[in-house]
């Protein structure tokens, strides 16, 4: 399957589960679009997960000029899901998705990073478009390599659009238990004009 095919496959099933998908060329655009989704939002304050170096750094400095305050890690154990939950937007890299279920994975082993993704009330993910596999199958290696290389000692999250809960009526209501509004910026290096 070609990439474009995997990055459309992923858009319309994570979009079709109330997330937002954005595609963009290079880091310079990653930050702009991260930006716009702030100024959308009014998220003032962000709390990072890890992020890619060449987006980490012109990032931090774009949100001092901004005004946006940021919580970063290491995070202090000590009022941690205080300190996360005081941000409005986290932001997050995937280590990868899968395009038939539509679903942003990320694998760490520190569980203080993963509160990043699941606290504030929205979640912003980067993921390079060489990162999309097509079937949860095909998944399965990298999460076995995963776990071999941090011996056993990860947690993976499996992120499908927004939190969502439904009550006895059937009445699906979004970001109950975690954000209500999910958003995926892929990273396309090879800047296919046909996505």
């Amino acid at each position: 399957m070609m990439p474009s095919e995997l990055i459309e496959m992923f858009r319309q099933k994570f979009e079709s589960l109330a997330g937002k998908v954005y595609v963009v060329t290079d880091s310079a655009q990653t930050i702009e679009k991260i930006c716009e989704i702030l100024e959308e939002v009014s998220g003032r304050q962000v709390a990072l997960g890890i992020l890619p170096g060449d987006i980490r750094e012109p990032f931090l400095a774009r949100c001092r000029q901004d005004g946006v305050g940021v919580i970063a890690p290491p995070y202090s154990g000590e009022n941690l899901t205080g300190t996360i939950d005081e941000a409005n937007c986290g932001i997050t890299s995937a280590d990868f998705a899968i395009a038939e279920t539509g679903t942003l994975v990320e694998t760490t082993t520190d569980d203080t990073v993963r509160l990043v993704s699941a606290l504030p009330r929205v979640h912003i993910a980067l993921l390079r478009a060489e990162d999309i596999v097509p079937t949860l199958e095909s998944a399965a290696s990298r999460l076995r390599e995963a776990f071999q290389r941090h011996n056993g000692a990860c947690a993976v999250t499996f992120i499908s659009g927004p939190s969502r809960t439904g009550d006895i009526e059937m009445k699906l209501v979004l970001g109950v238990h975690g954000p209500e509004a999910a958003h995926a910026i892929i990273i396309d290096a090879g800047n296919r004009p046909d996505v």
